[in-house]
């Protein structure tokens, strides 16, 4: 799940930057397909920052589901957070 995800996202994410080059350069026409859908006629720009952004979150979304979360059962890290904290300090 967390790989179609990332593919759903990186598909977004892609869409949408070839979706803002077109519009601000002209090329990648027959790649942007924010362009095709007649309701967005004035609006693709918008869309496409939008399809970057909603790209972009879902990505780190799935990666962010796909780490251990470093707890345990009881909530607390299981660990300390810099190696060798937990010691003294020598004086």
């Amino acid at each position: 799940m967390r790989k179609a995800c990332e593919l759903v996202g990186g598909f977004l994410l892609f869409q949408g930057l070839i979706g803002i080059a077109h519009e601000l350069i002209g090329w990648f026409r027959l790649m942007a397909l924010v362009r095709f859908l007649p309701f967005l006629d004035g609006y693709e720009l918008y869309a496409s920052i939008g399809l970057t952004v909603v790209g972009f979150l879902v990505v780190a979304v799935a990666e962010e589901s796909g780490k251990p979360s470093g707890k345990s059962s009881s909530g607390s890290p299981s660990g300390p957070l810099i190696p060798g904290a937990d010691r003294a300090r020598p004086e």
